[in-house]
Protein backbone atom coordinates (compact mmCIF):
# COMPACT_ATOMS: atom_id res chain seq x y z
CA UNK A 1 0.00 0.00 0.00
CA UNK A 2 1.65 3.43 -1.05
CA UNK A 3 1.54 6.07 2.01
CA UNK A 4 -0.91 9.12 2.02
CA UNK A 5 0.86 12.04 0.74
CA UNK A 6 0.68 15.04 3.26
CA UNK A 7 -1.60 17.12 1.32
CA UNK A 8 -4.39 14.51 2.16
CA UNK A 9 -3.57 14.27 5.64
CA UNK A 10 -5.10 17.93 6.32
CA UNK A 11 -8.44 17.88 7.64
CA UNK A 12 -10.56 18.96 4.71
CA UNK A 13 -13.31 19.46 7.29
CA UNK A 14 -12.37 22.07 9.22
CA UNK A 15 -10.51 23.97 6.60
CA UNK A 16 -10.98 27.30 6.32
CA UNK A 17 -10.29 29.67 3.80
CA UNK A 18 -6.73 31.04 3.46
CA UNK A 19 -2.65 30.98 2.91
CA UNK A 20 -1.00 28.17 3.85
CA UNK A 21 2.58 26.35 3.97
CA UNK A 22 1.38 22.81 2.44
CA UNK A 23 5.47 21.82 2.67
CA UNK A 24 8.77 22.29 2.32
CA UNK A 25 11.33 20.45 -0.16
CA UNK A 26 14.79 20.35 -0.12
CA UNK A 27 16.16 19.54 -3.90
CA UNK A 28 19.14 17.00 -4.43
CA UNK A 29 21.41 20.04 -4.83
CA UNK A 30 19.80 21.69 -1.48
CA UNK A 31 17.52 24.37 -2.79
CA UNK A 32 14.19 24.58 -0.54
CA UNK A 33 11.23 24.60 -2.03
CA UNK A 34 8.05 25.83 -0.17
CA UNK A 35 4.31 25.07 -1.62
CA UNK A 36 1.58 27.03 -0.70
CA UNK A 37 -1.95 26.62 -0.45
CA UNK A 38 -3.99 29.51 -1.40
CA UNK A 39 -7.46 27.70 -0.62
CA UNK A 40 -10.23 30.15 -1.91
CA UNK A 41 -13.46 28.08 -0.79
CA UNK A 42 -14.21 26.03 2.16
CA UNK A 43 -13.66 22.31 1.37
CA UNK A 44 -16.74 20.26 1.01
CA UNK A 45 -18.51 23.14 2.62
CA UNK A 46 -19.03 25.93 0.05
CA UNK A 47 -19.19 25.62 -3.94
CA UNK A 48 -16.13 25.00 -5.46
CA UNK A 49 -14.67 27.56 -7.86
CA UNK A 50 -16.05 27.28 -11.54
CA UNK A 51 -13.46 26.22 -13.99
CA UNK A 52 -13.17 28.55 -16.25
CA UNK A 53 -12.86 31.15 -13.17
CA UNK A 54 -9.97 29.41 -11.63
CA UNK A 55 -8.35 29.21 -15.51
CA UNK A 56 -8.49 33.03 -15.68
CA UNK A 57 -6.89 33.06 -12.40
CA UNK A 58 -4.35 31.18 -13.18
CA UNK A 59 -3.29 33.30 -16.31
CA UNK A 60 -3.48 36.24 -14.19
CA UNK A 61 -1.84 35.48 -11.46
CA UNK A 62 1.14 33.12 -12.76
CA UNK A 63 1.91 36.65 -15.51
CA UNK A 64 1.77 38.46 -12.68
CA UNK A 65 3.87 36.69 -10.04
CA UNK A 66 6.30 35.98 -12.82
CA UNK A 67 6.78 39.41 -13.71
CA UNK A 68 7.37 40.91 -10.29
CA UNK A 69 9.89 43.02 -9.07
CA UNK A 70 10.93 41.07 -5.91
CA UNK A 71 9.79 37.93 -6.24
CA UNK A 72 9.56 36.99 -10.46
CA UNK A 73 13.29 35.22 -9.47
CA UNK A 74 11.56 33.07 -6.49
CA UNK A 75 8.66 32.23 -8.77
CA UNK A 76 8.83 28.68 -9.66
CA UNK A 77 4.54 28.14 -10.40
CA UNK A 78 1.05 28.74 -9.56
CA UNK A 79 -1.69 26.70 -10.90
CA UNK A 80 -5.44 25.56 -9.68
CA UNK A 81 -5.77 22.61 -7.63
CA UNK A 82 -7.94 19.53 -9.22
CA UNK A 83 -10.68 20.40 -6.74
CA UNK A 84 -11.14 23.14 -7.92
CA UNK A 85 -11.28 24.96 -4.09
CA UNK A 86 -8.04 27.36 -4.78
CA UNK A 87 -4.22 27.43 -5.94
CA UNK A 88 -0.53 26.21 -5.30
CA UNK A 89 2.07 28.71 -5.10
CA UNK A 90 5.46 27.19 -5.37
CA UNK A 91 8.12 29.49 -4.77
CA UNK A 92 11.96 28.91 -4.14
CA UNK A 93 13.47 29.53 -0.44
CA UNK A 94 11.76 28.81 2.74
CA UNK A 95 8.97 30.76 4.17
CA UNK A 96 5.79 31.14 6.22
CA UNK A 97 2.01 32.04 5.65
CA UNK A 98 2.99 35.54 6.81
CA UNK A 99 6.30 36.28 4.55
CA UNK A 100 3.97 35.38 1.41
CA UNK A 101 0.36 36.88 2.55
CA UNK A 102 1.58 40.55 1.19
CA UNK A 103 2.34 39.40 -2.19
CA UNK A 104 -0.81 36.74 -2.53
CA UNK A 105 -2.84 40.09 -1.94
CA UNK A 106 -0.47 41.98 -4.23
CA UNK A 107 -1.82 39.20 -7.02
CA UNK A 108 -5.52 39.42 -5.55
CA UNK A 109 -5.64 42.90 -6.50
CA UNK A 110 -3.91 42.78 -10.01
CA UNK A 111 -6.57 39.85 -11.20
CA UNK A 112 -9.66 41.47 -9.17
CA UNK A 113 -8.97 45.52 -10.92
CA UNK A 114 -7.55 43.49 -14.23
CA UNK A 115 -9.52 45.02 -17.33
CA UNK A 116 -8.24 44.03 -20.86
CA UNK A 117 -7.22 40.34 -23.06
CA UNK A 118 -6.09 37.87 -20.19
CA UNK A 119 -2.56 37.12 -21.56
CA UNK A 120 -1.78 33.90 -23.15
CA UNK A 121 -5.41 33.63 -23.76
CA UNK A 122 -5.48 32.91 -27.41
CA UNK A 123 -5.19 29.26 -29.35
CA UNK A 124 -1.69 29.71 -30.09
CA UNK A 125 -0.58 30.44 -26.39
CA UNK A 126 -3.12 27.97 -24.66
CA UNK A 127 -4.57 24.72 -25.05
CA UNK A 128 -8.43 25.64 -23.95
CA UNK A 129 -7.70 29.60 -24.76
CA UNK A 130 -11.65 30.02 -24.55
CA UNK A 131 -12.12 28.57 -21.13
CA UNK A 132 -12.37 31.35 -19.02
CA UNK A 133 -14.36 34.13 -17.16
CA UNK A 134 -12.92 37.14 -16.14
CA UNK A 135 -15.73 38.78 -14.60
CA UNK A 136 -16.07 35.87 -12.40
CA UNK A 137 -12.63 35.68 -11.73
CA UNK A 138 -12.16 39.00 -10.65
CA UNK A 139 -15.25 38.65 -8.43
CA UNK A 140 -13.87 35.82 -7.20
CA UNK A 141 -10.69 37.21 -6.40
CA UNK A 142 -12.60 40.45 -4.31
CA UNK A 143 -14.50 38.55 -2.37
CA UNK A 144 -11.62 36.70 -1.15
CA UNK A 145 -9.36 39.90 -1.03
CA UNK A 146 -12.01 41.30 1.26
CA UNK A 147 -12.82 38.20 3.45
CA UNK A 148 -9.99 36.89 3.86
CA UNK A 149 -6.76 37.95 2.99
CA UNK A 150 -7.35 41.70 4.02
CA UNK A 151 -8.47 40.26 7.63
CA UNK A 152 -6.44 37.01 7.98
CA UNK A 153 -5.92 35.49 11.22
CA UNK A 154 -4.01 32.79 12.46
CA UNK A 155 -6.69 30.23 11.67
CA UNK A 156 -6.30 31.51 7.84
CA UNK A 157 -2.42 30.81 8.29
CA UNK A 158 -2.41 27.97 9.92
CA UNK A 159 -3.53 24.03 9.14
CA UNK A 160 -5.94 23.01 11.59
CA UNK A 161 -4.83 20.43 14.15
Amino acid sequence: MMEKIASFTVDHLRLLRGVYLSRTDRTPSGDVISTFDIRMTEPNRQQPLNGATLHAIEHLAATFLRNHPQWRDRIVYWGPMGCLTGNYLIVSGEYAPADILPLVVETFRFVAGFDGDIPGATPRDCGNYSYMDLADARKQAQTFLDEVLLRATDENLNYPQ
